[in-house]
């Protein structure tokens, strides 16, 4: 794809796809606009950078469809002053973005392979406030805490207490709850009287973050 089509693509996505979902923020159009999505995709999945669905990534994971990121970033409301846990770097794009709008962004992948690859495509980028590790984020990263916002970019049938402790108070937190096909992008926010406030923002379908909490089933 020539340089032309694919900033044709890049600004249809936006157009077509992003701002009739209501995302008209104008920090996080720029940086959508900044980060090359293409270049964070899979090889053979390149020519569908722009498209409105979900890429699959090796072991079983997925990049988010591009309105559902471009919805997220507008409802955490990032500050150039803060800092963000991302529970789940896949290829880094997600990642990528973040660190143009905060200070400084902290990611855990529980899939050490691709943690490799990710940091390489930030440094092809010029990222440098943007630090990944491999581990299991389901107690997000607790020495570096506490954020200003955290991401989890798989969906859970709960967020985990040990998640919500790494918040500091007035942060904020994006989730996908709920068991498939019924799921929930919510934004929940941690009062600073200590309690919470939950909202529903969409629904919409991602992949489980591994070892998080699991529903229980209903017996028959």
């Amino acid at each position: 794809m020539s340089q032309f089509n694919l900033e044709q693509a890049r600004e249809n996505m936006i157009e077509q796809q992003i701002r009739p979902w209501e995302v008209l923020d104008p920090r996080v159009l720029d940086t959508i606009r900044d980060v090359p999505r293409d270049e964070f995709v899979p090889e053979n999945w390149r020519n569908l950078a722009f498209a409105d669905m979900s890429i699959p990534l090796p072991q079983g994971q997925t990049m988010m469809p591009p309105r559902v990121e471009a919805r997220l970033l507008q409802a955490l409301e990032i500050q150039p002053f803060e800092s963000v846990l991302e529970v789940g770097t896949g290829s880094g794009y997600l990642t990528a973005v973040l660190a143009k709008l905060a200070k400084q962004v902290y990611s855990v992948e529980i899939q050490a392979e691709l943690v490799g690859p990710a940091q390489q495509r930030l440094r092809d980028h010029g990222i440098t406030n943007a630090t990944i590790k491999a581990g299991d984020g389901s107690d997000g990263w607790p020495e570096q805490g506490p954020y200003d916002v955290i991401v989890l970019t798989g969906s859970a049938a709960a967020v985990p207490e040990a998640i919500k402790q790494n918040l500091r108070s007035g942060g904020r937190l994006f989730a996908v709850i709920g068991d498939a096909p019924v799921m929930e992008a919510r934004l929940l926010m941690r009062r600073e009287d200590g309690q919470w406030s939950n909202e529903t923002l969409f629904e919409t379908e991602l992949p489980g973050l591994k070892n998080f909490e699991v529903a229980e089933q209903f017996q028959f």
